[in-house]
């Protein structure tokens, strides 16, 4: 158990750290006020490797391991905490389609990919479809060799701005094994999109409705076999509650950073406020509870990244512990800014609501603990 990181680790988390300063930071109230999607910092991550950071490096990818990508992104979301997290749903798909996809797909749609000059999106929830993601209705039906997917995806990050979407879709009978992963470029006719949602964070990446109506796309661009879908969409879905679980963590780690040097700055009943027992036993509290989310996170990430068999298990505990304790520390942080935490001048509010969002997707809390319990008792 060598907790010490690697020079390479600490090389690109340096360079991590560095981007999110220089390139999100000084942008990310901007982007989140005028709900931009910062195509040109996105590509400018790729090129330090962030577009594919699990992809194997002969379609250019930086072929790096799951703990290594939790370093980036606990580092990229201290920058941006809603950029971050789309950088991780792009990163999923790539995944994906390196993993499971042919031969032929991984040289059309991975270079393209990693240098995000193509964006991607994961579309599995459907309006009713959340938590029981296995009930989905979207449909795929064989018609030559070509699939015609009719249907509709909801909550999609990316929507109306990605180039693929990789799609669950029902190819079979009911349940998980009659549903196959499919992608769908941008562009083809019966793609269309809803409107923008209007969400209280993330709001510098596009959220809208995916539909397809007798939207016809080749068979070459199943991912894997006929039925293997859900396993796949689960199988990404591992990493990226990881990711999630990493910009939680950064996004607590960026609000306790500010608020122990506000609390040397800040005067209450002619003290600084950091001089107040009961304030150094809050922040004490959060630091604890960040590291430890932190190291359960790392632990997890070997366990996916070497398909340990209680990797899922250990996934789901590093996602709920991680996103629970972000949005608790970075809420508690708010409180210590007293008034001026709740101004959009400091960047603290705009955290917050960034990280609620990561204990809903990526698999509920409540269903983490569902995965968690299930396993424990055998069912």
């Amino acid at each position: 158990m060598d907790f010490t990181l690697t020079e390479e680790q600490r090389a690109f988390q340096s360079t991590a750290r560095h981007f999110a300063r220089d390139e999100m930071m000084p942008h990310a109230r901007d982007w989140d006020e005028n709900e931009v999607f910062p195509v040109e910092a996105l590509r400018k991550a790729a090129a330090l490797g962030f577009g594919g950071i699990y992809v194997k490096d002969d379609v250019g990818g930086s072929d790096l391991t799951r703990l290594d990508a939790a370093l980036i992104f606990e580092e990229l979301a201290q920058g941006c905490t809603s950029t971050a997290a789309y950088i991780s749903i792009h990163n999923m798909v790539a995944w994906m389609i390196d993993t499971y996809g042919s031969a032929a797909l991984r040289a059309k749609f991975l270079p393209k990919l990693c240098s995000m000059e193509h964006f991607a999106s994961y579309c599995l929830t459907e309006p009713g479809a959340g938590s029981d993601a296995a009930s989905l209705t979207t449909k795929a039906r064989r018609d030559g060799d070509t699939y015609v997917l009719d249907g509709a995806k909801a909550f999609i990050s990316g929507g109306g701005v990605s180039d693929v979407y990789a799609v669950m879709a029902r190819t079979g009978k009911g349940g998980p094994k009659g549903i196959s992963c499919i992608l769908v470029e941008k562009g083809t006719p019966g793609l269309s999109f809803g409107a923008r949602e209007k969400k209280l964070g993330w709001k510098s990446q596009p959220t809208a409705m995916v539909m397809f109506e007798n939207c016809r796309v080749p068979v070459s661009n199943l991912v894997g076999s006929e039925g293997q879908g859900f396993r796949i969409a689960m199988a990404g879905l591992d990493g990226g509650r990881l990711n999630i679980g990493a910009c939680s963590i950064g996004g607590a780690q960026f609000s306790l950073d500010r608020t122990v040097e506000y609390m040397k700055e800040r005067k209450q009943f002619g003290t600084r406020i950091a001089d107040f027992q009961a304030l150094q036993f809050r922040i004490a509290d959060y630091a604890t509870e960040i590291d430890a989310a932190r190291l359960l996170l790392h632990r997890a990430a070997v366990a996916v990244g070497d398909h340990e068999s209680g990797a899922t298990m250990l996934a789901a505990k590093a996602k709920r512990l991680a996103t629970d304790t972000g949005f608790d520390v970075v809420n508690g942080c708010l409180q210590l800014h007293g008034g001026y935490g709740y101004l959009r001048d400091h960047p603290i509010e705009r955290v917050l609501r960034d990280v609620r969002v990561h204990q809903i997707l990526e698999g509920t809390n409540e269903i983490m603990r569902v995965i968690i319990s299930r396993t424990m008792l055998g069912n």
